[in-house]
């Protein structure tokens, strides 16, 4: 099932999203998420018009995926980044797939014009997956991260919408 996120997923989200931040490079950020920041995201993402949604499975969060404007500013109005990650070992089945549709769907229906991803250069099975979505590169961002000790890519894909 796949729904809005609340505040009482804040602890499961929080979880899901640290074990990408803790254990990959994934996402640069090295700082692990709080229930606080959580609970901000959801709220920001709420008052900005934009989704955060939650996939969950026998009541237990499996997944996430959430989008807000790509840069600040007017003109960047219509153009969108998303986030979407899945629980470590949870049964792919689509689940990515109808997560990301649920997200440009919202975005679509809410007056956006395009989706960016920004993926690590690292991520070969996330670029795929974008890739497979619909997605196409558009600029690769030399060393744009850093973790882990060492200087990673940054992917950037955008799909129309």
């Amino acid at each position: 099932m796949i729904r809005p996120a609340t505040a009482s997923d804040a602890a499961a989200l929080a979880a899901l999203l640290n074990h990408w931040i803790e254990h990959t490079a994934v996402t640069f950020n090295p700082v692990p998420k709080t229930e606080g920041d959580i609970l901000d995201l959801i709220a920001a993402r709420s008052r900005d018009g934009h989704a955060f949604l939650v996939a969950e499975d026998a009541g237990r969060i499996v997944g996430q995926a959430s989008y807000g404007q790509f840069r600040t500013g007017q003109g960047y109005r219509t153009c969108m980044e998303h986030s979407i990650s899945l629980l470590p070992g949870t049964p792919r089945k689509g689940l990515g797939r109808a997560l990301l549709t649920a997200v440009e769907d919202h975005a679509r229906s809410a007056g956006a014009h395009q989706m960016i991803a920004g993926v690590s250069g690292e991520n070969a099975e996330g670029q795929a997956f974008h890739l497979r979505m619909g997605y196409r590169a558009i600029a690769t961002i030399p060393e744009a991260g850093h973790k882990f000790g060492r200087f990673i890519d940054l992917v950037l894909m955008q799909k129309f919408l």
